[in-house]
């Protein structure tokens, strides 16, 4: 007799059932992705109103993705501690209170201090919404769904760098912030009604409430019933600090090989996304770009990432998430290399950072499908969210040390090149220490 979780990942997809759960998890990376871009945009005009160089210019970037990864690792575990439904809820609402207080800030630290805490809730949307999402979808077409997922973030940039082109005439950066609130607090609303993961419930011991929510899904999507079984639950932990660096401590021993070959690869692949789209409005508006001109050409970049992320979506249940990765990342810092190295030539660069946009936005689709794969249900929040921490902790260091040293010490072909080159080192330590996920059933027990 199946297991409850078993029956769960054996269902037959439904837009009115996972569906729903997809969309509304893909929200939340949609305004994750608004924010992040808007650091982009933030850095020319809050450096003109506070008259900031350009090494203070790059804590508007840091300050955010610093927040961001604390959160990343502290929802991450709160998530797999309270379960998912409240973190999907509660991160979103925190994004929201502190990014209207960031928009009235006085003065610059002021702003960097918002900026972070609202970096914290947001934080936390990436691996809390990819647990919830991953544990409702079918596993033959989980990779699909997962990467499919992504789309919503080169959507938010998109939708950030419209917004961003829109209003620049005006100059107005708190204007800028104020505008994902609201549709942002309209999705905490709808947040409410999302069941809790039954995977989630059942490791609690919370039976009652796991067997109403299979049953639910099941009649939802139509699948004849069977009769199934649940799983011996799991002791209840409480939150608190010492569970977290509990889980961190699980998270190496279930498999230290395929934890570090993630931590890399999730490090290197940032630095090369952040690195060149926070700065990028910067560096066109150096080479004479009006701030227009600027934005729209960073909303470009980001934009033919939708596109990507859909194939990426198809790429990964053909191919596996190993070999999308492995060939997609390297190439994209071949293309950043050579937009630095052709910056004076406008089309080819053009061409260049449109190419680097399309194939980053293949990788990342890639990356967060195969990451929430790695680890069995207790740990999947968890484990992702540690992943995604390291990656903000070191890229959110990358827009101070781009401004303040790596651009006006080693010019830019050589800081993306270095970067390109973690990258590789990256891809190669996947490829050996990480098993390939696509159509493996989720881990539930520590791997032989």
């Amino acid at each position: 007799m199946r297991t409850g979780d078993q029956v769960v990942q054996g269902l037959p997809w439904r837009w009115r059932a996972q569906g729903t759960i997809f969309v509304i998890g893909g929200l939340g990376f949609l305004f994750d992705a608004w924010d992040v871009t808007l650091n982009a945009f933030l850095i020319p005009l809050v450096g003109a109103e506070w008259g900031l160089s350009l090494g203070e210019r790059g804590w508007v970037g840091t300050a955010n993705l610093i927040g961001m990864a604390v959160g990343a690792f502290v929802w991450g575990s709160i998530a797999d501690t309270i379960g998912r439904k409240k973190a999907f809820s509660l991160t979103i609402l925190m994004f929201s209170v502190f990014t209207v207080a960031g928009a009235a800030s006085p003065d610059f630290v002021t702003f960097c201090v918002f900026r972070f805490l609202a970096g914290v809730g947001l934080g936390g949307c990436i691996p809390v919404d990819y647990a919830l999402v991953g544990e409702f979808t079918p596993a033959k077409v989980r990779g699909r769904v997962l990467a499919a997922m992504d789309a919503f973030w080169p959507l938010g940039a998109t939708l950030c760098g419209l917004t961003a082109a829109y209003l620049a005439d005006l100059g107005s950066w708190r204007l800028l912030m104020l505008t994902m609130v609201l549709p942002a607090l309209l999705l905490f609303w709808i947040r409410r009604s999302v069941p809790e993961s039954p995977m989630f419930l059942v490791a609690k011991g919370r039976t009652a409430e796991a067997k109403k929510v299979i049953d639910d899904l099941v009649s939802r999507t139509g699948a004849p019933r069977e009769e199934w079984r649940l799983p011996e639950p799991q002791q209840v932990q409480r939150l608190s600090a010492k569970v977290m660096f509990a889980q961190l401590k699980d998270i190496w021993r279930y498999d230290p090989k395929r934890t570090a070959a993630l931590w890399v690869l999730f490090l290197a692949v940032f630095l090369l996304y952040y690195g060149a789209v926070t700065w990028l409005p910067s560096i066109l508006k150096a080479q004479g770009y009006g701030t227009y001109a600027a934005f729209m050409v960073t909303t470009l970049t980001v934009a033919v990432g939708i596109v990507s992320a859909l194939i990426s979506a198809w790429l990964v249940d053909v191919f596996g998430r190993k070999w999308v990765i492995a060939i997609s990342a390297p190439l994209a810092a071949v293309a950043l290399v050579m937009f630095a190295v052709q910056l004076d030539v406008g089309g080819a660069a053009k061409a260049w950072i449109t190419a680097y946009g399309m194939l980053i936005q293949v990788t990342i689709p890639a990356l967060y499908a195969f990451a929430p794969e790695l680890y069995p249900t207790h740990l999947r929040a968890s484990g992702f969210g540690w992943a995604s921490t390291i990656s903000r902790v070191g890229a959110g260091f990358v827009p101070v040390l781009f401004g303040a040293l790596l651009w006006p010490l080693l010019g830019l072909a050589w800081t993306f090149a270095a970067i390109g080159a973690l990258v590789v080192a990256a891809v190669v330590a996947m490829m050996v220490l990480a098993p390939e996920t696509r159509m493996q059933p989720l881990a539930e027990a520590v791997p032989s």
